[in-house]
């Protein structure tokens, strides 16, 4: 069985991805930065779907933690056949009046962890020789910008370029890497957007759904995917 590691998958797109990868016969490796209540409200979730699930806990902005606890999963377990990153905060402002916290703070936990938690694994990846699919969690601000998020945008667009070199250097070997950039989703992350001023800018006039993102991520994660990658695809209403 494949195994897929999920970052951030206590509640939220996280989650959704995760039940829908378990429903289409994957196994999972969840994480949280911490054990919690929802971290193990989402392993309920899984394995009442009957899919093996485990979980890992750490900081993604912190490399040393990061690094020890997935180098000590898989030395048990195996290495992953598929990553979805998907951990992220944000903390907006106007650019005048962010601070560095909030600066360091997205940077680290939103662009950083694309290096804290592929360097570990994307190796043992290599050295299965089966192929592989990692799919980072974008955003429309990564690809548009958004006002009151600079931090924010520029993790996020940061993850693009990412991606797209990684996947330049990993196709030859069966591993493809994808882009997923959500807009306006109904998440608890989503509970304070303006969106009466969001939604007129939406063709769709309408917010989207976890399982309409998570489809998308279980699609990139198949064998049907297999000669897509390097794409950033939005799921936005058409917003970008």
């Amino acid at each position: 069985m494949k195994t897929v590691l999920v970052t951030g998958s206590s509640r939220g797109i996280g989650r959704g991805i995760a039940l829908e990868l378990a429903r289409q016969g994957y196994g999972l490796v969840l994480h949280g930065r911490a054990p919690g209540n929802a971290l193990a409200e989402s392993l309920e979730a899984i394995r009442a779907t009957g899919a093996p699930c485990r979980s890992v806990t750490f900081d993604v902005a912190d490399r040393a933690a990061t690094r020890t606890a997935l180098l000590e999963d898989m030395e048990v377990h195996g290495g992953y056949y598929g990553v979805v990153l998907n951990a992220g905060v944000t903390r907006d402002n106007a650019f005048p009046f962010l601070g560095d916290d909030d600066w360091d703070q997205v940077l680290g936990i939103d662009l950083h962890s694309f290096y804290n938690v592929l360097k570990p694994v994307v190796e043992p990846m290599l050295l299965a020789r089966q192929g592989g699919r990692i799919v980072v969690m974008s955003s429309v601000a990564g690809i548009l910008g958004n006002r009151g998020q600079v931090n924010y945008s520029a993790a996020k667009a940061g993850l693009i370029g990412a991606a797209r070199a990684l996947g330049a250097e990993l196709g030859r070997r069966g591993i493809t890497v994808n882009c997923i950039a959500p807009g306006l989703i109904e998440t608890d992350m989503s509970e304070n957007a303006p969106r009466e001023k969001i939604l007129p800018l939406i063709p769709m006039r309408r917010t989207g759904s976890v399982a309409e993102v998570a489809g998308l991520a279980a699609f990139l994660m198949s064998d049907q995917a297999a000669y897509i990658t390097r794409q950033v695809i939005a799921v936005d209403g058409g917003l970008s």
